[in-house]
């Protein structure tokens, strides 16, 4: 008898992105391979217990979801400006991706995967591409690097070309070497000493900790509805940043999320949230966007960068 191989993906959320994590399993589980099984650990934080149920009747033959709560090791994280997502919140489930490696010492590599997303390719696919020594597999954060107001962040304070300054929200990761060479420690060590300002905090920490030691994939892995034109075969849609199709109309890609939310148990609540996202909201949104292209362009010039600190040999990377 031949035994199916396994395919770890991980997940990180807290109560308030339990629907839209509801379309990424559905779509996930949808468009598995039968040849492979699928181990999914849902990390969380501040989930009732009812929630949690409703996500775990997702699971399936050859596709099973357990869930964690999250370690108190992130407690040293604190809330402040330099640690917010998107220039506008705080949340300690974006940390918990760079403690996965130590938080499951039984796998060697595996899939993270962001809640803001849909599905429609075969995952396997992803899993079999081979990392070597490399650290992650990655995708070019194009959302931000075809910004020209945040290419001299990128370039200037994490110290990546924008062409290799790559997204977080959908990595392959080599646990065995990031274990190997303590990710999660260093991590912990930077943030302590430096107190670095970021817009994109555990994606920055990232590209600055791994440049060089990542291979880009196929941007099709994690498709983003910025300004470039819909991909055609999209394997996996990324509605990060503002693009979310449960907030607003006519967001590239929006037709796949749709399509599986429907068939979520979720579905009523996701179509009351869009009701009622408001204009204040939306107005938040673009007061945000603002903020972050402006925090973006004065973070260089600070005194203390991850480009200045590493370039002038004080931290070596991974």
């Amino acid at each position: 008898m031949t035994t199916k191989p396994n395919i770890p993906i991980f997940f990180t959320i807290d109560e308030g992105y339990a629907p839209w994590l509801s379309v990424a399993l559905l779509s996930l589980k949808e468009n598995a391979s039968p040849a492979c099984r699928y181990d999914v650990h849902v990390v969380y934080h501040n989930m009732r217990p009812d929630t949690i149920e409703r996500l775990r009747r997702i699971a399936g033959d050859d596709f099973s979801i357990s869930f964690l709560p999250m370690t108190e090791t992130m407690e040293s994280i604190t809330d402040w400006e330099g640690n917010y997502l998107r220039a506008d919140y705080f949340t300690l489930t974006i940390f918990t991706r760079l403690f996965l490696p130590d938080m499951f010492p039984q796998y060697d590599k595996a899939i993270y995967l962001d809640s803001d997303i849909c599905v429609p390719g075969d995952i396997s696919k992803m899993y079999a591409i081979a990392l070597e020594d490399n650290y992650l597999g990655v995708v070019n954060d194009y959302s931000i690097a075809n910004v020209p107001e945040l290419n001299h962040y990128v370039k200037d304070a994490v110290g990546v070309d924008k062409d290799h300054y790559f997204n977080s929200g959908i990595l392959l990761m080599n646990f065995q070497a990031m274990r190997e060479h303590h990710l999660a420690s260093r991590f912990l060590d930077l943030m302590a000493k430096y107190h670095f300002d970021t817009i994109a905090p555990d994606q920055d920490y990232l590209n600055a900790l791994c440049k060089d030691k990542v291979v880009y994939l196929d941007p099709t892995w994690d498709s983003m509805p910025c300004d470039l034109d819909e991909f055609e075969n999209p394997q996996i849609i990324h509605y990060n940043l503002f693009d979310k199709p449960w907030c607003y109309d006519d967001v590239k890609y929006e037709k796949y999320f749709w399509d599986v939310a429907k068939r979520s148990d979720f579905y009523e609540e996701i179509v009351a949230y869009k009701q009622g996202y408001s204009d204040a909201q939306k107005q938040k949104d673009a007061q945000s966007l603002a903020q972050l292209v402006s925090r973006g362009n004065a973070i260089p010039d600070q005194a203390v960068t991850m480009r200045k600190v590493f370039e002038s040999g004080q931290e070596a990377r991974l």
